[in-house]
């Protein structure tokens, strides 16, 4: 129950819906869009459930796992893939907040700097308290969140409007990528709480419902939502449904679970990175650029953004897998035994399933894994043969 509360705390995210709601003005409420967000969440899903396999197994987050497939030195590049990247989300929310609470009450513009510094700074305090303080956070709103979005969608079902067929500016493979990438990067770090799972299955099974359902229902309510009412801001359409309250509550409560689930994770990866035990100092950091993100106008990019999450970080995940179930047999060897600065053919197999996802036709998400778990695979057995 504690895993369920903080992983589904964590994938209940505003910025998930808008994402959503984009793709409903896009596609249109129709095959199409259900098509895009049931194959993306599916893909998501069964992503996340694998590595959260492999960290039952280790005890290992993914920044630690990346040590035997990258090296001690070579590891960074997860860090930074990772860790830049949960920087990005947080600056979008802060930015949302600030922004949303100034339009809806209409307060002067010059609020917007200080709104920005209050919600960047204040959305870390749980985060600094560890994952108890995500616990008692995730298991007081999920429910509530939960509830005010199956309520909504049915006031927007009973809509008068026909749901548009879309513009067609958007093409399956983009839509499915973009679903997988609002969360590739916290199903890729979801292996942060899986590792301290009682047992496989429930590591496996939480973290599959969590983001097939959870993640899933962010995007279909948002799609919904942006099909029906032609806008993607979730806020919005709840205070157009004359759920003004609801709506503030949603905002704060929606962004606050991740915004914090965010820069724990960010903290984690700081710290390897820089291979220190002040979790807390990094977290307080990673806030302060997350923060300076957005008062730079970062959030304007949403859609390239998740693009880009979509390609980039799936071959991570793509390297691990076929480090630890081909080349390790299952079973992860002491990190006092990773000697290596760093490990060319994780490297090179991360290069190439980058270039897959990137270049080749189809699903970015789905190349890049499975390029990546193929040149892990074939370039171990060849400069070393299988490990065990």
């Amino acid at each position: 129950m504690s895993l369920t509360v903080v992983l589904f705390g964590f994938t209940f995210f505003s910025a998930t819906m808008m994402a959503g709601g984009q793709l409903g003005k896009a596609l249109g409420y129709g095959a199409g869009l259900a098509k895009a967000v049931l194959v993306g969440n599916l893909l998501l899903a069964v992503y996340a459930a694998a590595l959260s396999y492999v960290a039952f197994r280790s005890g290992l987050s993914t920044v630690l796992m990346s040590r035997h497939c990258f090296g001690a030195r070579g590891s960074a590049l997860a860090d930074l893939v990772l860790g830049l990247t949960q920087v990005g989300w947080y600056a979008w929310g802060t930015d949302t907040v600030a922004t949303v609470l100034i339009q809806t009450f209409h307060w002067p513009s010059e609020l917007y700097v200080p709104m920005v510094l209050l919600a960047g700074l204040g959305f870390s305090i749980t985060a600094t308290i560890g994952y108890k303080g995500l616990e008692v956070l995730s298991a007081t709103t999920v429910p509530l969140m939960a509830g005010l979005i199956f309520w909504s969608g049915h006031i927007a079902l009973a809509h008068p409007s026909t749901p548009g067929g879309g513009g067609g500016e958007m093409t399956l493979s983009q839509a499915v990528t973009i679903v997988v990438g609002t969360f590739v990067s916290g199903a890729t770090q979801s292996t942060n709480w899986t590792r301290y799972s009682r047992t496989a299955t429930s590591s496996v099974v939480v973290t599959f419902l969590a983001f097939f359902l959870g993640n899933g229902l962010m995007v279909g309510y948002g799609a919904l939502a942006g099909s029906v009412y032609q806008n993607s801001d979730v806020v919005a359409v709840l205070i157009l449904q004359g759920l003004f309250v609801p709506a503030l509550f949603m905002l704060l409560a929606n962004i606050w679970t991740t915004q914090d689930n965010t820069i724990y994770n960010f903290s984690l990866a700081g710290c390897h990175f820089f291979r220190t035990e002040r979790r807390r100092l990094v977290t307080f950091l990673g806030a302060v650029m997350g923060t300076l993100l957005a008062l730079f106008g970062f959030s304007g990019y949403l859609v390239p953004f998740l693009l880009a999450l979509g390609t980039s970080i799936p071959p991570v995940g793509g390297v691990i897998l076929a480090d630890f179930f081909y080349c390790r047999r299952g079973a992860y060897p002491s990190l006092t035994s990773v000697h290596e600065s760093w490990k060319w053919q994780g490297l090179t197999a991360y290069a190439g399933g980058l270039a897959a996802a990137w270049w080749l036709p189809g699903i970015a998400p789905v190349n890049g894994v499975l390029t990546a778990f193929l040149l892990q695979a074939l370039l171990m057995r060849r400069s070393e043969g299988r490990l065990v």
